[in-house]
């Protein structure tokens, strides 16, 4: 694999919650990065994080870790947007669209003022909404406008399909794609283990209404509810997905990873960020990847786009 040359490997993370730190702490580990720089509202906070992941140096990859302002946002590569209200118990993640809508458009304009001219990544909820609110305030193209949309989702998805037919997660290919949150939709159409159909490997007629298949599926669109009654947040999983896709940028890959895009036509829908499986390199999204899905399919995905319209007027309100 080539490396570009053309790129520092600089991120800036904004927000040091729990996803901003989790995504910092998997970027350390997996040494992808030469330099990372956290901002937050709260210094002090951005400091600490910046100073407990230093002293963890000594076990991972050289790379730079600072506390910053929007100042260093110049010259990255990356902006990855986590800050943000967070989704508390029983609410969705499109009721905090009015509120994050209102800070996401101060964080895009610091960065943007900065002199940015990289890519931003956004992972903040509801991530569809906020990713359009990024476009609109940022100028930028919509190829390097992201968000982290269904990239968890599938992993879940992939996940549980592994635990149910024991396989090797990374032998189940499978999307979920739509909103990130309550209209997304998997697309069993597609659903392969090892290069077999589902519903050949699985021997079953009708996959999208055997009992089994729909009780993973809820597992997989509730399970940001189940963890968030559990234990208050959901950030590991989302940090590792984010990994995931600072990886297919910086390193040029060309990888087909489920992301929040403009959709513009595909799929028949238009002015819409959806999550949806995409080619990323390291001048973002390259290509939207527009499956042969079936009429059901289509369907769900429509209504989701429709909620996702009626949720992005609300936030430019």
């Amino acid at each position: 694999m080539i490396i570009s040359q053309s790129k520092s490997r600089k991120v800036v993370i904004v927000g040091t919650g729990f996803v901003g730190s989790s995504y910092a702490y998997a970027l350390l580990n997996q040494g992808i990065v030469n330099e990372l720089v956290l901002v937050d509202v709260n210094l002090d906070k951005a400091k600490g994080e910046a100073a407990d992941l230093n002293h963890g140096m000594p076990f991972a990859s050289p790379m730079k870790i600072r506390a910053g302002g929007y100042e260093e946002c110049n010259n990255a590569d990356l902006v990855v947007i986590t800050a943000g209200a967070n989704q508390a118990p029983g609410e969705s993640r499109l009721d905090l669209v009015s509120k994050n809508a209102k800070i996401f458009k101060t964080i895009v304009t610091n960065v943007m003022e900065s002199g940015f001219k990289g890519i931003f990544v956004v992972a903040t909820n509801p991530v569809d909404v906020l990713s359009h609110v990024t476009l609109e305030v940022s100028g930028l193209p919509k190829e390097r406008v992201i968000g982290s949309g269904t990239i968890l989702d599938t992993a879940r998805f992939r996940y549980l399909l592994s635990e149910h037919f024991q396989v090797d997660s990374r032998n189940v290919h499978a999307y979920i794609i739509g909103e990130h949150g309550d209209s997304e939709l998997p697309v069993w159409s597609h659903v392969q283990i090892g290069g077999v159909p589902l519903s050949r490997y699985a021997k079953i007629n009708d996959v999208e209404n055997d009992e089994d298949m729909k009780r993973i599926f809820e597992n997989v669109r509730d399970a940001a509810y189940h963890i968030i009654e559990r234990k208050g947040a959901t950030y590991y999983g989302i940090g590792l997905g984010l990994v995931r896709l600072t990886k297919a940028i910086l390193h040029n890959e060309n990888s087909i990873v489920t992301v929040s895009t403009l959709l513009e036509g595909e799929y028949g829908i238009n002015d819409v960020y959806l999550g949806v499986p995409a080619i990323v390199n390291e001048y973002g999204v390259r290509e939207i990847l527009e499956l042969q899905i079936n009429e059901s399919e289509q369907q769900k995905l429509q209504k989701s786009a429709s909620i996702l319209n009626e949720m992005k007027e609300k936030a430019f309100s």
